[in-house]
C-alpha cells in the first residue's frame, strides 16, 4: 500500500516538474528580445524577401530645332540647301534632312552639328515635284529628339506653255465644269484629271491643277487659263516651269 502511493506521489511530482519545464520553454521562445527571436535580430520569417529599388536614370535635356533658311525652288539637277541650328549648342550631333514619300519620310541628306550647333543640309532631287520636307535631329545621350518642318519644296523642270480663254468662256472643260475669267488650272494632254502641280514665270508661283485636255499644238505641254497666266506673269507662248 505505501509502495503504491509513493509511486503515485512520484509519478505526480514528476508530471509537475515537466509541466513546469515545458511553460518556461514556451515561455522563453515567445519572450521579446531574446537571442533567436525576430526581435532580437534572429531569423527572418519564411517568404520574407529584401528589395533594393532600381537606380534611377538621368533624365534628357529637351533641344530644339531651327530652320535659319531654305531654298525653296530649285531646276532640275540644281542642289537644294537647308541652313539652321540644334539648341543647346555642340559639337557633332546627327542631323537628318528627311522628304516625305508613299512609304513614310525618308532620310536623303544627313549632316553634324558644328561648335555652335549649326548645320548644312545639302541635297540634289532625281526628280521634278513638290516635296514635303522636315529636319530632324535624332537626339544623343544627353538631349531628346526635336524636328521641325520645313514645308514645301519645288523641284522644276522646264516645259512650253501657251495660255487661253477669250473667246471660249462658257464652254465645257475636258475634267468637267466651264471655263469662266477667273477658272485657275492648266489642260494637259495626258496627265490625270486633278493632278496638282506647280507654276512658275518670273520668279512669280501659282499651285493648280489639271482641269482641261490640250493643247494640241506644235510642242506645246501645257495651256494656262487666262486667270493662270496673269498670276505669274506670263504671255503669249514659252518656257516655264512646272513640278510635272
Amino acid at each position: 500500500m505505501n509502495f503504491t502511493r509513493a509511486r503515485g506521489a512520484m509519478s505526480l511530482a514528476a508530471l509537475l516538474t515537466t509541466t513546469a519545464a515545458a511553460g518556461t520553454a514556451v515561455a522563453y521562445a515567445q519572450a521579446p528580445g531574446l537571442p533567436g527571436t525576430p526581435e532580437a535580430g534572429g531569423s527572418k520569417p519564411a517568404g520574407s524577401t529584401t528589395s533594393k529599388s532600381a537606380p534611377k536614370k538621368a533624365s534628357k535635356t529637351s533641344s530644339r530645332t531651327k530652320v535659319r533658311s531654305v531654298r525653296r525652288n530649285v531646276t532640275l539637277g540644281t542642289r537644294m540647301l537647308v541652313k539652321g541650328t540644334v539648341s543647346p549648342k555642340g559639337a557633332g550631333r546627327r542631323v537628318r534632312l528627311q522628304v516625305r514619300t508613299r512609304k513614310g519620310w525618308q532620310s536623303v541628306a544627313k549632316d553634324r552639328t558644328s561648335k555652335g550647333g549649326s548645320f548644312r543640309l545639302r541635297y540634289t532631287p532625281k526628280s521634278p515635284g513638290s516635296l514635303k520636307t522636315r529636319v530632324v535631329f535624332l537626339g544623343d545621350s544627353k538631349h531628346r529628339s526635336s524636328r521641325r518642318t520645313v514645308g514645301r519644296v519645288n523641284v522644276f523642270r522646264k516645259a512650253y506653255a501657251s495660255w487661253y480663254g477669250p473667246g471660249l468662256y462658257g464652254n465645257t472643260l475636258g475634267c468637267g465644269g466651264r471655263l469662266s475669267p477667273g477658272t485657275i488650272g492648266v489642260a494637259h494632254k495626258s496627265l490625270p484629271c486633278g493632278t496638282p502641280l506647280t507654276v512658275r514665270h518670273n520668279g512669280r508661283s501659282v499651285r493648280v491643277r489639271v482641269i482641261d485636255r490640250g493643247p494640241y499644238v506644235g510642242n506645246r505641254e501645257y495651256d494656262l487659263t487666262s486667270a493662270t497666266r496673269s498670276r505669274i506673269g506670263f504671255s503669249g507662248h514659252g518656257t516655264v516651269l512646272t513640278t510635272k
